[in-house]
């Protein structure tokens, strides 16, 4: 089986019924041209996307990948998706793959060409990279401002704060800053002091034994991952809460972690250069249960 499969996908419109799948799926050489230069999800980013972890030929949590998609083209205006036929395509991909490994699937919906008639689709899997030992001994990271405040999507809802968008590159610029600081990774502090998300990733503190992670109050994304992971919480006893977290409790918390679709659990062991109580025990737990197969 090949270890990468790329799509290219012509949308259905969202109330399309008994879409032939197969007929809006394209195979497209990974190595080969395939987008046009005046398509605008690379002249500026202008489209949406989602990545969903693969494991072992299982694609974890996708439908609540595929509504957080509906959700960003409904708030950037983009043309609403098919789900089913988005599931679909997902289904063929996986179906392409080894059923041994992990993989990272992307999703990406973009408004297409200028002054074109249609918006531009694809799906992309690649092996995922090995984050064996960052699961194992956990990451470094610093604090950054992410430059508006924790109340900016009510204020202003232009700035598509709650859409998971192709624009990036503030999130790329913010790891290179951590790199240049000796650390691994960033948390994003809102201009007023409260605790936002990583650039790839969620938040989640534990205090005693409560679990608390970022309201998604529109300024950040609500995260798939950290959404199961705290159901499978709930589900075994421990109390978890959604809330504004001033920064401060960053400094006060038994633990840290930053959780995402395919690296999955990272606790975090030291930020702005100090030690974090590290819970290697619990991590591990983390990783076993987003490891398996999950709907």
């Amino acid at each position: 089986m090949p270890a990468t499969v790329t799509l290219l996908i012509e949308p259905a419109p969202a109330d399309a019924r008994d879409v032939d799948v197969a007929s809006t799926l394209r195979d497209v050489d990974a190595t080969a041209p395939a987008l046009r230069v005046g398509e605008l999800s690379t002249q500026r980013g202008d489209g949406i996307f989602e990545t969903i972890g693969v494991v072992d030929g299982h694609a974890q949590e996708t439908r609540p990948h595929l509504e957080r998609l509906r959700n960003s083209a409904i708030i950037c205006e983009l043309p609403e998706p098919n789900l089913a036929q988005w599931q679909a395509a997902i289904d063929t991909a996986v179906a392409r793959l080894p059923q041994r490994g992990e993989f990272a699937l992307k999703l990406v919906l973009s408004r297409g060409v200028e002054h074109g008639p249609a918006p531009t689709a694809w799906l992309h899997a690649v092996p995922a990279a090995d984050f064996t030992a960052v699961r194992q001994r956990g990451i470094t990271a610093v604090t950054l401002d992410r430059g508006y405040a924790h109340d900016a999507a009510e204020r202003a809802p232009w700035l598509l704060l709650g859409a998971k968008t192709l624009s990036y590159a503030t999130n790329m610029a913010a790891l290179r800053e951590a790199h240049r600081r000796g650390a691994d990774d960033t948390i994003f502090i809102s201009s007023d002091g409260y605790v936002m998300e990583g650039p790839t990733s969620s938040v989640i503190l534990r205090h005693g034994d409560v679990y608390s992670t970022p309201a998604p109050s529109g300024a950040i994304l609500h995260g798939t991952t950290q959404q199961s992971l705290f159901e499978h919480l709930e589900s075994t006893g421990r109390a978890t809460e959604y809330r504004d977290i001033p920064v401060g409790e960053l400094a006060t918390a038994d633990a840290i972690w930053l959780v995402s679709s395919v690296r999955l659990a990272a606790g975090v062991t030291r930020l702005d250069g100090a030690s974090v109580a590290y819970d290697a025990a619990e991590t591990r737990a983390f990783n076993d249960y987003l490891l398996a197969p999950r709907d």
